[in-house]
C-alpha cells in the first residue's frame, strides 16, 4: 500500500521559504544548501573578479568577423564583471597602440607576476587564480613551472568556475595517482635546477603533449629571482615529501641527447634531426607560447651570428609577448658586438618580427600571419604537428628547438644545428 501522499507546502521555519521539488531537495541536500538558487543567468557574477586573468591571444589579427566578435564578447563580459585583469586589444592594426595588449597568455602571465610558487591556476584565454590555475587552453600546465599547479579545462568547467570557484573534487579526481587517468608530471635534478625560467616554461608547456594533466618544477632561487619584480604579492612554496610516492621515475642522462625533431604528424613522433637530413622544407616558423619567448629567439640568434649565412627559406618570427617584441630591439646577443635579434634577423634575410600572438600556431582564419594556406613543410618551434594544426590539412610539420629551426632555415632542409655550433 502506498505511503498516503501529504500537501506539499513551502517550509516555515529556518531560512528556506520557497517550495522544492524532490530533485532540487536531493541537490541542495547534497551541496549543503538550505535550497537552490541559480548560479547563472543575467544577473550572474564571477566569484572574484581580481581572481580572474583575461588574456585575448588567439586569433587575434585577423578581420575574420567571427574571430574578432570572440574579443568583443570578452570585452564585454569584462567591463560587466568589472574584471580587474583584463589585458585588452582594440586597434587591431598597430599592436603597440595597446599598452594593456600582451600577447600568449602562457608567457604573459608569468611576466604580468601572476605565477607563483604552491599557488593553482586555471586559465580563456582567460585564467583563474585560485591556489590554482586553471584555464581554458591545455598549454596552461606551462605555469607548473613556478612551483605551482596548473592545468586546462573545459569551457563548461571555466563557467563553472567563475561562477563558484569551486572544482575541488574534480581537481582531486583528475591527478589522483591512484585512479586518475592523467598523471602530474615533476621535473627535478640538476639540470632542471639549471633551466632559467623560460626553459622551465617551455618543459611544463610540453607536458600535456604526452598526456599528462600538469607538470611542475619545484621552485628554488631562480624562481624567486625571476619574481622580485613581478609580484608583491606574498606566495608559500610546496614541494614532495622526501617519503612521497610516484607512479613511476625516469633518469635522463643529457649528456647522451642529441637534436631531436617530431615528424608528421604527432609529438611522439621522435627522430634525431640528423636522421631526416634529407628532408626539404619550404618554411620556418619560430614562435608560439613553446618557442616565441625572449630565450628561444636569442638562441635562434645565436645559430644565424655563428653561420654568417642568410636563410633559403621564408622565416617567419612570432614573438609571444608585446614584452618579448620589445626585447628582440633592445638586448644585445651574447656575442655579437651589441646586435639585436632584431639585427641579426634582418641581416640573415627573416621576415620583420611580427605583432605578438598565437600566430599561426593553430591555423585560424585564411589571413592569419604565417599561416600555411598551401601543403608546405614546416619546421617549427610550436607544440603540435596534428594534419591541419597550423593550416592546410596535407601540410607537413617538424617540430624543432629554436636552435634547430634556424639551423634548417640556413639550408633548406631539416638541419642538426651542430652544424653551426661547432
Amino acid at each position: 500500500m502506498a505511503p498516503q501522499q501529504s500537501e506539499r507546502k513551502p517550509a516555515t521555519t529556518g531560512s528556506v521559504k520557497t517550495g522544492m521539488t524532490m530533485t532540487e531537495k536531493i541537490l541542495a541536500r547534497a551541496s549543503e544548501k538550505p535550497q537552490l538558487s541559480p548560479e547563472f543567468g543575467e544577473n550572474a557574477k564571477v566569484w572574484d573578479r581580481e581572481k580572474v586573468v583575461v588574456i585575448p591571444d588567439h586569433y587575434i589579427f585577423t578581420s575574420d568577423e567571427r574571430a574578432n566578435r570572440n574579443v568583443d564578447i570578452l570585452r564585454d563580459f569584462c567591463m560587466e564583471q568589472n574584471i580587474k585583469y583584463f589585458y585588452d586589444i582594440k586597434d587591431l592594426g598597430n599592436f603597440k597602440a595597446n599598452p594593456n595588449y600582451k600577447g600568449v597568455c602562457h608567457v604573459a602571465l608569468a611576466q604580468e607576476g601572476h605565477c607563483r610558487p604552491g599557488e593553482c591556476f586555471i586559465a580563456v584565454m582567460f585564467f583563474i587564480c585560485l591556489q590554482v590555475l586553471l584555464g581554458t587552453d591545455s598549454h596552461t600546465c606551462t605555469a607548473g613551472a613556478f612551483g605551482q599547479f596548473a592545468t586546462g579545462i573545459g569551457n563548461t568547467d571555466a563557467g563553472f568556475v567563475l561562477g563558484t570557484g569551486k572544482l575541488l573534487l574534480k581537481i582531486i579526481g583528475e591527478i589522483s595517482v591512484a585512479g586518475a587517468t592523467y598523471k602530474s608530471m615533476e621535473f627535478v635534478g640538476t639540470t632542471v635546477e639549471s633551466l632559467n625560467m623560460e626553459e622551465r616554461m617551455t618543459l611544463c608547456n610540453m607536458v600535456v603533449e604526452a598526456g599528462g594533466k600538469n607538470g611542475v618544477v619545484p621552485a628554488d632561487s631562480t624562481t624567486f629571482k625571476y619574481l622580485e619584480d613581478k609580484t608583491s604579492l606574498s606566495y608559500e612554496p610546496v614541494y614532495s615529501d622526501a617519503h612521497a610516492s610516484f607512479l613511476s621515475e625516469y633518469r635522463f642522462d643529457i649528456s647522451k641527447l642529441e637534436p631531436l625533431v617530431a615528424k608528421p604528424h604527432s609529438p611522439d613522433n621522435r627522430a634525431l634531426a640528423r636522421e631526416c637530413k634529407d628532408v626539404k622544407i619550404d618554411r620556418v616558423y619560430i614562435g608560439s607560447c613553446t618557442g616565441g619567448k625572449t630565450e628561444d629567439f636569442l638562441t635562434a640568434a645565436k645559430v644565424f651570428l655563428a653561420s654568417g649565412k642568410k636563410v633559403k627559406v621564408p622565416t617567419f618570427l612570432v614573438p609571444a609577448t608585446q614584452k618579448v617584441w620589445l626585447d628582440l630591439y633592445t638586448l644585445p646577443v651574447p656575442g655579437s658586438g651589441g646586435k639585436t635579434c632584431s639585427q641579426i634577423f634582418e641581416e640573415a634575410g627573416c621576415d620583420t618580427p611580427a605583432s605578438p600572438s598565437c600566430g599561426a600556431c593553430l591555423g585560424g582564419p585564411k589571413d592569419t600571419y604565417a599561416r600555411m594556406n598551401e601543403p608546405k613543410v614546416c619546421v617549427s618551434t610550436t607544440n603540435r604537428n596534428f594534419p591541419g594544426r597550423m593550416g592546410h590539412k596535407e601540410g607537413q610539420i617538424y617540430l624543432a628547438s629554436p636552435y634547430t629551426a634556424a639551423a634548417s632555415a640556413l639550408t633548406g632542409y631539416v638541419t642538426d644545428p651542430r652544424e653551426f655550433l661547432q
